[in-house]
Order: C-alpha cells, then sequence, then structure tokens
C-alpha cells in the first residue's frame, strides 16, 4: 500500500475544507414544514387567543426548542405565516375573456375559502386583528395584496381585448372583484354556495367593470 507523503510545497496548493458555521444549524425543512402545518391545524383546533408554542410542537411531534429556533413567538410564527399567504398569491387566470377570467379566479378563491381550516382560521384572526395592529397589517396583506395582484391583471388584460376602457380605478375594480366570496366566506359563513352562485356572480362582476 502506497502512501503519498505531502511535502509544504503541496500543502500550499491544497484548499482547506472550511466547516459550517457553528451558529449556522442546519434547519431541517421537513421539521420546518411539519410545524407550520401544525400552525394551522392548531389555529382551527383552538383559536389564536388559546394556540401555544408548546400545542404546536406536540402537533407536529418536535420540541419547543425547534419552533422557537425559527420564530422568537407565537405572533411571529403566525405573521410568519400569513404573510406568506401574500407571496404565494393566486394563479393569474387567462381564459381570454373577462367573464370567463373571474369565473376561474371565483371557482379558485371560493374552494380556498371553503376549506374547513380557513373557515376557521380567518375570521378568527380577523377577531384578533382588532386587538393586534400586527396582525391586521398581516391579514391585509395576506388577504388583499394577493388578490390585487391577480385582479390587476385581469383587469389589465380585459382592457387590452377592449372589454372594459382604459384607466379603469383599479382599486374600485378590486373591491367589485373580491367583496362578495369574502363576505360570503366572513360575514354569512354559509356552508354552501346556491347552485349556479359562482357563474352568475361572475357575468354580474363583468358587467359592473365594464360600467365603471
Amino acid at each position: 500500500m502506497l502512501v503519498r507523503m505531502t511535502t509544504n510545497a503541496d500543502a500550499s496548493q491544497v484548499t482547506p475544507r472550511r466547516r459550517a458555521p457553528a451558529g449556522a444549524a442546519v434547519l431541517r425543512e421537513d421539521v420546518t414544514e411539519a410545524i407550520r402545518a401544525a400552525v394551522f391545524e392548531e389555529l382551527a383546533a383552538v383559536g389564536y387567543a388559546r394556540m401555544s408554542i408548546e400545542g404546536i410542537a406536540r402537533r407536529a411531534g418536535v420540541g419547543k426548542t425547534a419552533v422557537y429556533r425559527r420564530w422568537r413567538s407565537k405572533l411571529h410564527l403566525v405573521l410568519d405565516l400569513v404573510s406568506a399567504v401574500a407571496v404565494q398569491g393566486l394563479p393569474a387566470p387567462d381564459t381570454g375573456s373577462l367573464e370567463g377570467d373571474l369565473r376561474l379566479l371565483y371557482e379558485v378563491t371560493s374552494r380556498a375559502l371553503r376549506h374547513p381550516v380557513a373557515g376557521q382560521i380567518i375570521p378568527d384572526l380577523q377577531a384578533e386583528a382588532a386587538r393586534n395592529p400586527d396582525i391586521a397589517e398581516a391579514m391585509q396583506k395576506a388577504l388583499r395584496e394577493g388578490q390585487q395582484s391577480v385582479a390587476s391583471g385581469i383587469v389589465a388584460a380585459a382592457a387590452e381585448r377592449g372589454e372594459i376602457r382604459e384607466g379603469i380605478d383599479t382599486e374600485l375594480a378590486l373591491d367589485v372583484i373580491s367583496g362578495p366570496l369574502y363576505w360570503r366566506a366572513v360575514v354569512v359563513r354559509g356552508p354552501k354556495l346556491p347552485m349556479g352562485y359562482l357563474p352568475s356572480l361572475a357575468r354580474a362582476t363583468a358587467a359592473a367593470l365594464k360600467a365603471l
């Protein structure tokens, strides 16, 4: 067996292997995702006020330290998750018509809002937002900005096709487009939409946008 001795000249050419900084602990993505899922489940089960880091950790099957290594408190954890909704956004419809785009948007949004977890979390966080300005800001970002980018795209495409006039008030258009479903999800909170509601809503909203 041959052993190659390293000379000083050889050593000068060797690039030292870098060790990961001691503080840069590897935060396993699967653990992070398990914690995020546990937060949604815990929110739906007990609400924000009664939610605790202990409960989240227990539901995720990890220790409290794993949660605190990622978030300082339950407030920061919830703010992070709610804000992430705005970043993800919704898929931009591209059906070739204003009414078709609106109908697709309503179908996707309606499915998301009718999810049992979302149906419990959104009203609870909105109630908490009345007492906590940080949550209020995060909720506004998640519920408004995510929809705003999609609605703006729908309006811009419709204007380019000549279906609505150029220079439409985009803020008013967003209210017209997004208002009805959130009214049903947060205020009415009906378990099921009436038959044919979404096509009728898309048709009525398209007509309203053309009248602006």
